[in-house]
Parts: C-alpha cells; structure tokens; sequence
C-alpha cells in the first residue's frame, strides 16, 4: 500500500484518510460479491500526522463521507428493467466476469437502456403471431403426426359424457374429456369421407363385403358398410351431356360404416363398449338433388298425439328409407346390423353413437330416432353432428325427446348450413318470445301449416370461426362447414367467452392443404418455410393427403 509521505500538505491529509477509511468500509449492494478489505494499517500515516492532525477531526470527516456514500448507494439501488420476452435476446444483465469466472450483475439503468433494443432488433416489434415464440408452437402444429393428450378413464361418468343429462355443466366451459370424445367421433367422420373418395363407384359384387376403412381408432372394426339411395333418378339425356359424370349420377352410394370396439383395454377406459355409426356429408348430384327438396312430410309412425305430428324434410327421408337395386335401405342396413351387435355382445353394457357431417347430420337424427325403438331394452343412444342441417319440425324434436334420444349438435356460427331449410319460426328463442306473448296458438298454427316450419333438435355447442388465430374472420362458405375446420375450432375451444386455447393439439397440415386460401397469409407464409425447411433438412416428402370431400 502506498505510505503517506511526510511530504503531503496537512491540509490535504485529513481527506485523504477520509477517502482511504470510506472504500475500506463500504460494500455496494449493486456487487455483492466484493469482499470487504481487511482492516488496512494506517501506521505510518499515522505517525506522521500525530504531531498536526488530531483524531476528532478525522472521525468527524470519515462520518460525514460514509453518509454522503450512503445515500449515493440507495439512490443506485434500483430495480434493474425486466428482461425481455423477445427472441432472440443476449443475455446482457447477467454475465461473467473474464477475471474470477463469477457471474456478476452490474446493476443500473445505463447499459440495457443505452444499448436500446428496439433499435438493435427492430422486426422484435413485429406482432405477437411472429415470435419465435409462437413460431415453435406453429412448427409443432404443422408436425406430420397428430400430436394427442393422453385419454383419461371415463370410468362410472360415461354415460354423462354420452348425454344423459344432455351434456349439462360440459360445453361452456368445455370439458376437456368431452372435447376429446368429440374430435374423436368427428375423425370417424373423415375415414368415411376418405373411403368414399378412394372409391367412390359402386359395383353390385363390392356392395356384399364391408368395405375397407382406415379407422382413426384401431381400438375399432368395421362390421358393415352403409348405402343411401336416392328415389329418383337423373333423365337419360344427362349422360348424353355429361358422360363422364360416372359415380356422381349413380342411384346408391356408400355413405357410411358401423363400427364396433373390440379393444378390452379401450373398452375399460370408456366404461362400455361403443359402437359407432358414420356416416360421411353430401357428395353425388343426386344427394344435391335430395338437399333440394325442402318440404316437410310425414313420418310414418304408429303412435298418435305428438309423434303423429312428427314431419321430417323428404329429400333426408328418401336417403334414410330407399332401396337400391343391390343394397337394401340405410334405415334396413342399420337396424340389422345393430341387433346384430346386441346379440353378440349380449349381457354386456353397451352404447351406440350416431355421428354424421352435413348431409350425414341429418341422417343421423333419423337413425338414432329409428334405433332407439327398433328393439326391446335398448342401449344408450346418443346423436353427435357436425354442421348439420334442420331436419324436422317441432313434432320431430318432441318425438326425439319422448324417445330419449340424446343430441349433441356442434354449430359454427358462420356456417349457413346449420341455418337452413325452412323459416325461422321454428326456432327455439323466437318460439319462447311469441309464447311468452301469449301467442302460443299462433306458433303451433303455423308449426301445422306451414311446410317449411322447421326446428332444431338437442343441445348445441358453439363454436366461432373468428375465434381462431389462423382462419380469416371473413372465411368462405366452404372453409365455415369444412369438417377438418369444425375440428380445429372445437379443439382450440374454452369457452365462449376464452380466445382459442394455447396448448391446442390438432395439426394444422390438413387444414393447411384443405383451407390454404382461408388461413391467414401470415401462418400460411410461414408455414411454408417452415415445412420447406423441415423437408430439406430431413429430405423427406409430405405425406399426400386427400381433400376434404366438404370443401
């Protein structure tokens, strides 16, 4: 340590020492890992300033220092500015120290706020979608295989989640069992969609065998395919036109499959075995043809009262009840196959679930109507549809109700299907004003009279396009009932006053391929360099995927 010479002027000693006595006492909370200095010898200053300078003196002086060092160390004491989500960021708080290898904050405002971020890395201010953030997230979506959350045990709850309280406390917040069941009846969907446009023509020798379904769940087994068949037919000249039409003109068309649980494991976890009727939406000119024809006509039926007055729309009916020239009816082929099922799996519980899109939708109500009387101690019935249509009128929802039939209908908001045929009269909420007015007469008049006074059956779940982050709020018509698009709305789905939910699981692939011109340029922008990248890095081809059959 430098000595103090006895050169040094007396009056500048006493701050000397002063100086000296402060840095040997002060630590700064801003490094912490300073270690304070050994109690120094000031001896030889000492001995030569005992003679001029008494010990009061400098005391007092070394106090006031210490003070005026203290203040100056909690004006410093400042939080450092917390540190920015954005990537990338170096890690410029904390660093280690070339000389010790200690990590050593600085503290401070001057050197985060003097390197001035937004200016070093400006596209950091682009939108929250563009982070690399939220950039993994969308490369784990566009992933090739699905990436699922483990299925939890249904167990005792079973049939709640099949409908029996009509899914009452489950939808709004959506339980996430429930949002499971759902996307999965939904994939049945699209093995049906896919099998029909693998294959679409119908030959007399391939309608006696089940045709082959790529089931989504291979806890499951195909059992039986389904035809729907068309009362009427197109004029000759049609073919002279448009030859080459082929299946899209033909009378009967594989619509749908059954398929029954057969996995002892699966069968545990859902409390029951399932069996599952699919059927696929409108496809072939003649089932566009039956869509058109709107007007409500009479269920048969054996029962008076309400059941009487049950009308369902005719083209859905002629689908549900015609016989082909190689097939039997759908509403034949179900009937038989089910109590076929019942008797095999006899003495065990059992449950049947109906699920259709669109055309399928509406179908669907009409089996799950017929099943639930078709024979004696019937198993639980449950509805769920995608997109559909309405079917009946009031004497048809009543009947489905005195029938226990339960009904999940899964509703875009955006999708004008759901909202057609018929009039608005028949609605559920206007139908509740105009009794509430006491004008309830005037709505049964009008139920009885009118041919297009249609209305909707069961419990609905809502869902919103514009509540996606990657649809376009202004989608197109066929992008809003796009089956792989219900799927993505309802996997991504709260509640309805929740934005889209983070740790969605659905891959974003087939809605890519399917609705590219509806996802927002953004996502698809990205999308493609990611996946480019993903492909030259891996050399690899994406899998072909067929397109959805409802776009």
């Amino acid at each position: 340590m430098m000595q103090v010479g006895s050169t040094l002027p007396a009056h500048n000693l006493n701050l000397s020492l002063a100086r000296r006595a402060s840095f040997r006492n002060y630590t700064s909370p801003l490094n912490p890992l300073t270690r304070t200095p050994s109690s120094c010898s000031y001896s030889a200053a000492a001995s030569v300033s005992s003679q001029t300078i008494s010990r009061k003196a400098v005391s007092t002086s070394t106090e006031a220092t210490r003070l005026h060092l203290a203040n100056l160390d909690k004006l410093l004491q400042t939080q450092p500015p917390p540190k920015t989500q954005l990537d990338p960021q170096p890690d410029l708080e904390n660093y280690k120290d070339q000389n010790t290898g200690s990590v050593e904050n600085r503290g401070g405002k001057g050197l985060l706020e003097g390197l001035n971020l937004a200016r070093l890395w400006p596209q950091v201010k682009a939108a929250e979608e563009m982070s690399p953030r939220h950039l993994n997230r969308l490369q784990r979506l566009l992933s090739k295989t699905g990436e699922y959350s483990p299925r939890n045990n249904l167990g005792t709850r079973w049939r709640e989640y099949h409908g029996s309280n009509n899914w009452a406390g489950l939808l709004d917040p959506l339980d996430q069992n429930l949002r499971r069941e759902v996307v999965r009846y939904g994939e049945f969907i699209q093995a049906a969609y896919h099998s029909f446009h693998s294959n679409p023509a119908m030959s007399a020798e391939e309608a006696q065998l089940p045709r082959h379904v790529a089931l989504p769940d291979r806890s499951y087994k195909v059992t039986k395919s389904l035809y729907a068949t068309s009362s009427i037919g197109l004029p000759d000249w049609v073919d002279d036109v448009a030859p080459d039409l082929g299946w899209m003109t033909q009378r009967s068309s594989w619509i749908g499959y059954v398929a029954v649980c057969d996995d002892k494991r699966e069968i545990s976890r859902m409390g029951r075995r399932d069996i599952v009727i699919a059927l696929r939406g409108t496809s072939t000119c003649l089932e566009w043809v039956e869509n058109m024809r709107a007007q409500l006509i009479q269920m048969p039926s054996t029962e008076g009262g309400e059941q009487a007055q049950a009308k369902v729309e005719c083209g859905f009916l002629s689908l549900y009840k015609t016989r082909g020239e190689h097939v039997p009816s759908l509403s034949e082929s179900v009937v038989e196959e089910v109590k076929r099922l019942m008797e095999q799996y006899k003495g065990e519980t059992l449950s049947i679930t109906v699920t259709g899109h669109s055309l399928g939708a509406a179908i669907a109500l009409l089996v799950g109507d017929e099943l639930k009387t078709c024979a004696e101690e019937m198993p639980s019935v449950a509805v769920f549809s995608f997109g559909g249509p309405r079917v009946g009128n009031r004497g048809f929802t009543k009947r489905m109700d005195d029938k226990n039939v339960k009904v999940l209908r899964i509703v875009n908001s955006q999708d004008v299907i759901t909202r057609v045929p018929g009039i608005f009269i028949g609605e559920g909420v206007l139908e509740e004003k105009l009794k509430s007015a006491k004008v309830g007469g005037f709505v049964d008049m009008i139920d009885r009279n009118m041919p297009l006074a249609y209305s909707h059956v069961g419990t609905e779940l809502r869902v919103d396009t514009k509540m996606s982050p990657y649809l376009k709020p202004n989608a197109d018509v066929a992008c809003c009932h796009d089956l792989e698009a219900y799927l993505h709305l309802v996997d991504g789905f709260l509640a309805s006053n929740c934005p889209f939910r983070e740790n969605a699981k659905r891959s974003l692939v087939r809605l890519l391929q399917d609705q590219g011109s509806n996802v927002k340029k953004l996502y698809t922008s990205k999308a493609n360099n990611l996946t480019r990248l993903k492909l030259e890095r891996e050399g690899l081809q994406m899998a072909s995927c067929l397109p959805s059959p409802s776009s």
